[in-house]
């Protein structure tokens, strides 16, 4: 099952000509979760060629500008593309108010159903697919703000075709209905259990979005074991007297957080303005130092999400 993050603008505060505010999108098989709706996302997204009206759920880290001013136009622009499913939308209290007065004020023409779910201050799990999750918790910022996970539930453990063999069942759909998790009879009459033929469970995928936040421990217990962790890195060290100001971090804060929650991946994201791709560099140079399997989000890459068994 593919499963693969679109980073659709990677920056904080104002979009650039070549940086589109903060959004990314988790395609998982048929399914699309948008994380932010920063300015500019639409255009990202048919630069990609991804369909609007596949998205499942938007996922809204907080009420600020840079964070939402792409939304009333992806509602707006849903009603033209004949939408059936409903759009679940997820925030901290006032994404119901955001949304609602943009309605109104634009007098949008919706055709579809849109259902908004607000966060409470204790997060939790907010969504639930057949074999996975999403679950928001609190960060730090100047209004209230949450981080969100994707993850997937647990697999069956590796088959072994030649302890299936040995049990004496035959080849064919019964060893499906083994690796499925069911229990079936041999040929003899026999009962084989699931773990008679199977390995120890293997752990799903797991993708974190963090942005606009104080660095804090307990961050690194709500990414821990990404495979995919996106984190603002919106300012360098030199900068962190001014981070600490403005309720963000630096990039090497988002390193040492990815260092102790033994992430497989750091994309950071949500730069300031002030820095040029160049200047991006020297951001990485001081995140990598640290936690060595970080990379820059640049608009429009694509982060595969493998398997890691």
């Amino acid at each position: 099952m593919n499963l693969e993050a679109f980073i659709l603008g990677s920056g904080g505060m104002a979009p650039l000509p070549n940086r589109h505010l903060t959004s990314v999108l988790l395609r998982r098989e048929g399914e699309l979760f948008l994380f932010d709706c920063g300015e500019g996302t639409q255009v990202s997204l048919r630069r990609l060629n991804l369909r609007w009206k596949k998205i499942t759920a938007v996922f809204i880290s907080h009420i600020h500008a840079d964070h939402v001013t792409g939304l009333p136009g992806m509602l707006m622009l849903s009603s033209q593309v004949e939408r059936d499913d409903p759009l679940y939308i997820f925030g901290p209290p006032r994404i119901a108010d955001y949304i609602e007065s943009n309605r109104r004020v634009l007098d949008m023409y919706i055709n579809y159903e849109i259902v908004i779910k607000e966060i409470g201050r204790e997060g939790g799990v907010v969504y639930r697919g057949e074999d996975f999750h999403v679950r928001a918790f609190p960060l730090r910022h100047t209004k209230p703000c949450v981080g969100y996970t994707l993850e997937e539930n647990a697999r069956p453990g590796e088959f072994h075709p030649d302890r299936a063999a040995a049990k004496g069942v035959p080849r064919g759909p019964l060893w499906s209905r083994l690796q499925n998790g069911e229990t079936v009879r041999a040929g003899d009459g026999r009962e084989v259990q699931p773990g008679d033929v199977l390995g120890p469970p293997r752990s799903g995928r797991k993708f974190s979005f963090v942005t606009d936040t104080l660095a804090f421990p307990e961050i690194a217990g709500e990414v821990a074991g990404s495979d995919l962790f996106v984190c603002e890195g919106m300012f360098e060290d030199a900068l962190l007297e001014s981070a600490l100001e403005k309720k963000h971090m630096t990039a090497v804060q988002a390193a040492r957080i990815a260092l102790a929650a033994k992430v497989k991946k750091l994309a950071l994201i949500h730069y300031s303005p002030r820095y040029t791709d160049f200047d991006l560099k020297r951001v990485l140079k001081e995140a990598g130092g640290i936690f060595p399997e970080t990379v820059l989000s640049r608009d429009r890459a694509v982060f595969p999400i493998e398997y890691v068994d």
